[in-house]
């Protein structure tokens, strides 16, 4: 006998298929559903629907826009581009209220392991946009792991030829942490990367 009837199983199922969303949360979430009013389970139905309906990717940076262009492209500076594995990462620097410049989304990074590789990514977009001649520098900022460090390399080796300067962001210790409980890696990378004061 099912545990669950066939509803109630199948938006569980749906709920599951989330990243970071297991057994348990999916049934939370189905459970939440269920109590819903049907006035609140139609707009949350809708706002799904409408945001696969309304949202699409920037025609230049690949970031998420209603329009063919997004606000970031039509209003910032673009002689620097700072390039992100994926649209979420873009949110993350936008909150710093520190950037000026403009973005330039990979949706994905280079892995071999899994299949993907520089074709898979928009790096031929970005080596157009820079080949327009108008980019100045190119700020590397994807992830400090293995992929995010070997895609930041690729692009920096390819970009060297046109002559525009290619940065990456800096890695270190957290404010507030500890160097006892820093990993290796961090505590190293920011033994190299100190600056003076």
């Amino acid at each position: 006998m099912e545990v669950f009837i066939e509803p109630i199983g199948r938006l569980m199922n749906e709920f599951s298929k989330l990243p970071g969303v297991g057994k348990k949360t999916a049934q939370r979430y189905a459970y939440r559903v269920i109590n819903m009013s049907e006035g609140e389970a139609r707009e949350f139905a809708e706002a799904i629907v409408n945001v696969k309906k309304k949202v699409k990717f920037c025609k230049i940076c690949g970031n998420f826009t209603e329009e063919d262009v997004c606000e970031i492209c039509k209003q910032r500076d673009d002689s620097t581009i700072c390039v992100v594995k994926e649209p979420k990462d873009v949110v993350a620097l936008e909150k710093l209220h520190e950037y000026k410049g403009v973005y330039h989304v990979l949706h994905g990074v280079i892995d071999p392991m899994n299949g993907v590789t520089p074709n898979d990514i928009r790096i031929r977009e970005l080596l157009d946009r820079v080949r327009q001649g108008e980019v100045r520098e190119v700020i590397m900022a994807t992830n400090p792991d293995v992929e995010g460090e070997a895609t930041a390399l690729y692009i920096a080796k390819i970009l060297k030829p046109l002559g525009v300067k290619v940065t990456r962001l800096a890695r270190g210790i957290a404010i507030g942490g500890e160097l006892e409980y820093t990993d290796d890696v961090t505590l190293a990378r920011a033994l190299i990367e100190r600056k003076e004061i």
